[in-house]
């Protein structure tokens, strides 16, 4: 399990479909091991969206995922499924 931190953002641009995602990990190194694994959001309402790990994010071991669309602003600290 992981849990939805923040949209990937720079100081003019949100990247809709980019999320830092926190993996439970404390360093880089081991963040790195989750580069290529499927993440899924499920919904309230049942609803799935997928997405990948694409890369690590800072020193503090969180994760980037790029999911298939952007998820909505209820799915911010929300968990998603790590397979």
């Amino acid at each position: 399990m992981a849990k939805v931190i923040q949209f990937r953002r720079s100081r003019k641009k949100i990247h809709e479909k980019h999320y830092i995602l926190d993996v439970d990990t404390k360093t880089p190194e081991e963040a790195e091991k989750f580069v290529g694994k499927k993440v899924t959001w499920k919904s309230p309402a049942g609803k799935e969206i997928e997405g990948k790990i694409s890369s690590s994010h800072g020193n503090k071991g969180l994760v980037r995922a790029i999911f298939e669309k952007g998820l909505p602003g209820q799915a911010r600290n929300d968990n998603v499924e790590v397979k």
